[in-house]
């Protein structure tokens, strides 16, 4: 950078008022230059390099599709479960989840602070004016009379300063806070991919209890008719007490579980109020009519682990904390250097408010250089506090990825285990529904005791509220292979993704 004398002296008192612009303007091409050729100091972000695995170790043979990471049925994933009122609820929450919302503000405040960062290129430019007035009493007239004297002082100007930025810090800074804006973006994404996530699995928690209350009532009703008939043979002589009071046990510990399943009912119905911006029992009216448990699709979309880094948003998040992170690094390193700040201010001073802009003027401009000669080893230390956290960064967004591929395979699990387990779980409830009734129709007849068909009741009555819950975790658990997945995410309510500008 190269400055001429003229352009550090003092100005001549006949140049026109907007000298002090034309001072710094002078200088900005120049030093403009220079700052944009200088070097930034500390280190330039670089990628981590990230081990990832050709295929899932969890992966069925059948029934997952390692199609491209973008398909519609990642994307908007709820929509494969073809339930038009769980749409309803998804979008609901879009527009009215508080957390979202939260989300959404973070997003606006990072922006701010990214443009606040931005600033520090430009020079700071102020106007003022003063006006003071003063009285006093000191003189006397040739009749004895105090005379007051009044006096009136008029003043404006501007003043201008403007630090250069020759070794990186504010652009160092902005990198920073670019990154910074980056993860909170992503964080709000990760946000939409939770919220979908739960959404969907309050409502089939809604639906599940619903089934198992199904289950358990058909049930109670079937165990009522059973000590009907048990009370009928007492009186007839045919059988004891005991068997009465042993249907009248079994037909209790049923009874007592619907107590159970409408609380879950209600909690579930409460979390999917909450969820879509609801205050709780908002949706009783609405979820009051029974439906049956979402069907989850025979197949699925998974991709390859190479594309949960791409579609993750905790991932993505990760990382640009970790760019911000070390653009830190530079911002401290550049304390070490030496700052240049050019300033200057023109003024003018009047007794009069109308002539203030004729009156005296004064200018000034000047060049301020700034170097760091001892500060007791505290910015060195600085660069050691930034370069730890630096590791912290590398450390957390590695363990992020770790995470992610540790929840996706046992979603995969997961969700291929459900499915073995519910087929067992059919032809088991088949086969003790026939038990039951065979029981039953021999202990009419004299061929059995009653503990035969209480026993027959019992596996029944278990499997059948086995099923309806495998039921539910087949959906579920699909539903959290999604979430792995990272699927959703691309989907933003209309305000959050036009303000955002994704």
């Amino acid at each position: 950078m190269s400055m001429t004398l003229a352009q550090l002296r003092p100005l001549a008192p006949s140049k026109p008022a907007r000298t002090l612009v034309r001072v710094l303007a002078a200088s900005v091409s120049a030093v403009l230059a220079a700052t944009l050729a200088g070097c930034a100091v500390g280190p330039d972000y670089r990628p981590p390099e990230t081990v990832t695995p050709d295929q899932w170790h969890q992966l069925p043979q059948t029934g997952v599709r390692v199609d491209s990471p973008d398909a519609p049925s990642l994307a908007a994933w709820w929509t494969t479960l073809n339930d038009p009122q769980l749409n309803e609820f998804i979008e609901r929450a879009l527009a009215e989840n508080k957390t979202l919302k939260q989300a959404f503000a973070r997003v606006v405040q990072a922006r701010a602070q990214r443009a606040i960062a931005g600033s520090g290129f430009w020079p700071n430019v102020s106007a003022s004016g003063n006006a003071s007035r003063s009285e006093s009493e000191g003189n006397f007239n040739e009749r004895g009379e105090a005379v007051s004297t009044v006096g009136e002082t008029y003043s404006t100007g501007f003043s201008a300063s403007w630090e250069l930025d020759l070794f990186g810090g504010q652009r160092r800074s902005y990198e920073a806070a670019t990154a910074q804006l980056a993860a909170t973006e992503a964080d709000l994404r990760d946000v939409m991919v939770v919220l979908l996530g739960d959404v969907a699995l309050s409502y089939v928690g809604v639906r599940t209890a619903q089934s198992r209350l199904d289950f358990a009532e058909r049930n109670l009703e079937s165990q009522r008719e059973a000590l009907e008939i048990t009370r009928w043979r007492a009186q007839a002589g045919l059988t004891t007490v005991l068997d009465v009071e042993q249907a009248n046990t079994s037909y209790e510990q049923t009874r007592a579980q619907i107590p159970l399943l409408e609380s879950s009912l209600v909690q579930n119905m409460n979390r999917l109020a909450v969820l879509t911006g609801q205050t709780p029992g908002a949706l009783k009216a609405q979820l009051e009519q029974r439906k049956p448990i979402p069907v989850a699709p025979v197949d699925i979309v998974a991709g390859v682990p190479a594309d949960v880094l791409r579609r993750r948003p905790d991932i993505r998040s990760a990382e640009r904390q970790l760019a911000a992170q070390t653009a830190q690094v530079g911002v401290a390193t550049a304390a070490l250097y030496p700052s240049l700040s050019l300033s200057g201010s023109i003024s003018w001073q009047s007794l009069t408010a109308s002539d203030v802009l004729d009156g005296f003027r004064n200018e000034r401009s000047g060049l301020t250089l700034s170097l760091p000669l001892f500060t007791g080893g505290a910015l060195r230390q600085q660069i050691r506090v930034q370069n730890a956290l630096v590791d912290q960064a590398l450390a957390a967004y590695e363990s992020t990825v770790l995470a992610a591929y540790e929840e996706v395979e046992n979603a995969l699990d997961a969700w291929t285990s459900e499915q073995r387990r519910h087929q067992a779980l059919v032809e088991a409830v088949a086969s003790a529904r026939r038990a039951a009734e065979l029981a039953l129709v021999q202990y009419n007849s004299g061929l059995v005791d009653f503990e035969s068909v209480l026993t027959s009741d019992r596996q029944l009555i278990s499997l059948e509220d086995s099923l309806a819950v495998s039921d539910g975790e087949m959906t579920s658990n699909l539903i959290r292979l999604y979430k792995a997945l990272g699927g959703g995410w691309s989907v933003f309510p209309p305000a959050t993704a036009a303000a955002s500008g994704s």
